[in-house]
């Protein structure tokens, strides 16, 4: 597999400055450290808090003058020797201690193909035959339909008559979103590197997102950009399947950073945001596509609402997968067949705002197995004397 080099200029948004907060195993400092972007210069935060969730639960104004924070180095030497990797250590997923929480069926197109994988019961030579079969009639219908509204129910209604409703559609138009577990706290896996695709699947796909960052108090603090590696033909069998299609050793990615909010940059920019996926495969394969935030079925805040309440509490916030209305079906193998990752494909989720999260694909039982989980991290950052 070709190892994957990168720059911090291959990474970091394009629009000018803005607050980047995130993690990165240090190996001076023998573990791992929240830190903020100054200038390529890393900072570390762990004097102000010593995980990310910690730092989301502060006030805006609490990282202050950023100058005074001690130095763990540039950012390119945390990713310039291969992979994640770099002189002085790796950077991981802007997150810790949060729960890793995503909803579904969020854009009309990905809705559709929800439910020709649902049709296709797995099998990928069925998708296009259905496609043609359901875009004319099914798409149609959702095309502007507010979730919840009375036209959404018309929608449902005729949709039923015809014996084409489904389970994605309700939750797609219906009034309640889906809201599921992507990850476990901890896991997910960071910018430059390799996101997993269990060995048991043959048809399956990135989920180029935008993912929230939401501290105890349903308050969005921030955005950075995610990866919801997806197993096709898993969830198609059966939605039930849905955790062994999603939760697999690194299927979910985050990063580069997470992107506080401000004067500059707020929830208004994500929903106007563009992102973009790019796959370049070991096999001069090569696929482009965009997810339009503009284009959402629920608004971002909503799915917020619906996550957190009086009825679900997360004492230490939670990343919010907000969804995708990519889903990539142009033919790699065979005519009919549709897109399937292979190993070593280079898949690249950016947005000028948010940067570039930029992964390698393997198998789920070759990349590096996930040992370092919240305990691991208690004793790390007791031993190193930050928690009091």
């Amino acid at each position: 597999m070709t190892e994957l080099r990168l720059a911090a200029t291959d990474i970091l948004p394009t629009d000018g400055p803005g607050q980047l907060v995130g993690r990165v195993w240090s190996n001076e400092r023998g573990g791992p450290c929240p830190v903020v972007l100054d200038r390529n210069v890393l900072r570390d935060l762990s004097p102000i808090a010593p995980t990310m969730s910690g730092l989301l639960e502060l006030a805006p104004d609490a990282i202050g003058d950023i100058g005074r924070l001690p130095t763990l180095g540039g950012l390119d030497d945390f990713l310039s020797g291969g992979f994640d990797k770099g002189s002085a250590g790796q950077l991981l997923a802007p997150c810790d201690l949060q729960a890793v929480k995503a909803a579904g069926v969020t854009f009309a197109g990905s809705m559709l193909e929800r439910v020709i994988e649902e049709r296709a019961k797995g099998e990928p030579e069925r998708a296009e035959a259905i496609r043609r079969e359901l875009a004319p009639v099914v798409g149609e219908s959702l095309r502007g339909v507010e979730p919840g509204s009375e036209k959404a129910a018309k929608v449902k209604a005729l949709l039923q008559e015809r014996g084409l409703w489904s389970q994605y559609l309700e939750v797609g138009i219906g009034p309640d979103a889906e809201v599921f577990t992507k990850a476990q706290p901890m896991s997910s896996v960071g910018c430059g590197a390799r996101v997993g695709v269990n060995a048991m699947s043959s048809w399956n796909n990135p989920e180029p997102e935008v993912v929230l960052a939401v501290n105890s108090r349903g308050e969005i603090r921030g955005a950075a950009l995610g990866n919801d590696v997806n197993l096709r033909d898993v969830e198609g069998r059966s939605a039930l399947l849905l955790g062994k299609a999603k939760d697999n050793n690194g299927a979910c990615a985050i990063g580069p950073f997470i992107r506080l909010f401000d004067a500059g940059f707020g929830l208004a920019d994500v929903e106007a945001a563009a992102v973009s996926l790019q796959i370049i495969g070991q096999d001069g394969f090569t696929l482009e596509g965009e997810s339009l935030m503009s284009t959402i079925s629920r608004p971002p805040a909503e799915i917020v609402r619906q996550t957190i309440g009086k009825s679900h509490q997360y004492p230490d916030g939670f990343m919010l997968f907000l969804g995708t209305m990519f889903a990539p079906v142009k033919d790699r193998h065979a005519p009919g067949q549709g897109f399937t990752h292979e190993i070593g494909d280079e898949v690249r989720i950016s947005s000028p705002k948010l940067g570039a999260l930029i992964n390698v694909v393997d198998r789920c039982d070759v990349i590096d197995p996930w040992v370092f989980g919240t305990r691991a991290l208690m004793e790390n950052l007791a031993g190193r004397g930050l928690l009091r």
